[in-house]
């Protein structure tokens, strides 16, 4: 296997282990019947977290484990990743992560009759607005993937200790989470949302409702600009 492919599987593993432990923790708080039903936001903030640790853990021996279309074109975009291989890793992010969500639906299926909130079936695979606002909903994907992609590239520069920088991913997930993700759920992702959003369009998913496609544009565009302009924010520092 090629060096690009041995990285670009590393991209869909750790993109598949991201969305079945992140969209994983969204179906157990939203879901009818589940234990972890109306465990809440903080449940959501630090299982998400948890998934980017975890999917950076388990991926990065075979490649840079970005796991994100978003940090691909913003390092490419600044030359720490060659342009000629940002497809083939957004193939592999996007395609992890519809199997990811795959996955959910089988691991709660039976939960899925018992929900007939079809806004929260969605929101398991896909992210959605709290208050729908095209231009704000934009910014709000824009601001917190400069946030992600600067701190993605700051990491690079400290002095971590060798094995503990997916931890500082983690950490900054969270607290994206937790401080701008209540706007609109903080994709920050463009694969994390359209491959589960794609699934929920495919599957046999009971009492499901639309993909809600005409906001989908959103979590793809507004984190791509952010990543870009977050690298270029980042290297133009001394």
């Amino acid at each position: 296997m090629s060096d690009v492919m041995t990285q670009a599987l590393g991209e869909f593993i750790g993109t598949f282990i991201l969305v079945v432990l992140g969209d994983g923790v969204v179906a157990g708080v939203s879901l009818n019947k589940t234990k972890a039903q109306g465990a809440g936001w903080n449940a959501i903030a630090i299982g998400w977290g948890l998934a980017v640790t975890l999917g950076v853990y388990a991926s990065s021996y075979l490649g840079p484990a970005h796991l994100n279309p978003a940090v691909t074109i913003g390092f490419a975009a600044i030359g720490k990743f060659p342009w000629a291989d940002v497809p083939i890793f957004i193939i592999a992010q996007v395609a992890g992560a519809f199997l990811g969500a795959v996955l959910v639906w089988l691991q709660y299926l039976p939960h899925w009759q018992e929900t007939k909130d079809q806004a929260a079936i969605l929101g398991t695979f896909a992210t959605g607005p709290a208050i729908r606002k095209p231009a704000a909903n934009l910014f709000s994907e824009f601001f917190g993937t400069v946030i992600l992609v600067f701190g993605l590239l700051a990491f690079t520069r400290g002095k971590w200790t060798e094995g503990l920088n997916p931890i500082g991913v983690g950490l900054l997930i969270t607290a994206i989470g937790y401080s701008l993700g209540g706007t609109t759920g903080y994709a920050i992702n463009p694969a994390r949302d359209f491959g589960p959003r794609l699934a929920h369009a495919v599957l046999p998913i009971a009492n499901k409702g639309e993909s809600d496609w005409g906001y989908s544009w959103i979590p793809i565009v507004g984190p791509i600009l952010g990543g870009i302009v977050g690298a270029v924010l980042f290297n133009v520092l001394p």
